[in-house]
């Protein structure tokens, strides 16, 4: 017995196998993704609001692990020198917490909008914190 397909057939045939491999490749992703390690941040911007010239330019960006592996973070940048970004160097257990400290150089007067970018094997590889705000010269009734 011969069986007859026809081109329409083989085509949904063929459509329907490329579908099938997309979800399992799709399902295989989200699977790895769960054994990794999940920031969960407070704050990912910081707003300083107005702030005297030469006052305390340390923040504090707190998160935790939502993840199911530790988080290693390996580097931590700044948009620029005026922002000097600490972290700890130590794993970050699942379910636990962890700081990022970044001082902003509060010197030069006027708005200040600077990113810190996050590097580590967490779920988001890189991940943008901001921090924002105005630098006003300190008043006269204030010295």
């Amino acid at each position: 017995m011969k069986i007859n397909i026809t081109k329409s057939a083989q085509k949904l045939a063929f459509l329907l196998m490329l579908f099938t491999l997309a979800g399992t490749q799709l399902s295989l992703g989200q699977m790895a993704n769960t054994n990794m390690g999940v920031f969960q941040f407070e704050e990912e911007v910081i707003d300083y609001g107005t702030i005297q010239q030469n006052s305390n330019g340390v923040r504090y960006f707190e998160f935790k692990n939502r993840g199911r592996a530790p988080i290693v973070i390996s580097k931590v940048n700044s948009s620029c020198g005026c922002t000097v970004p600490k972290f700890t160097r130590e794993p970050i257990a699942p379910g636990e917490s962890g700081i990022i400290e970044v001082k902003y150089s509060t010197k030069k007067l006027g708005q200040f909008s600077k990113s810190i970018t996050v590097i580590s094997n967490a779920d988001e590889p890189q991940k943008i914190l901001k921090i924002k705000g105005k630098v006003i010269a300190k008043s006269s009734s204030m010295r």
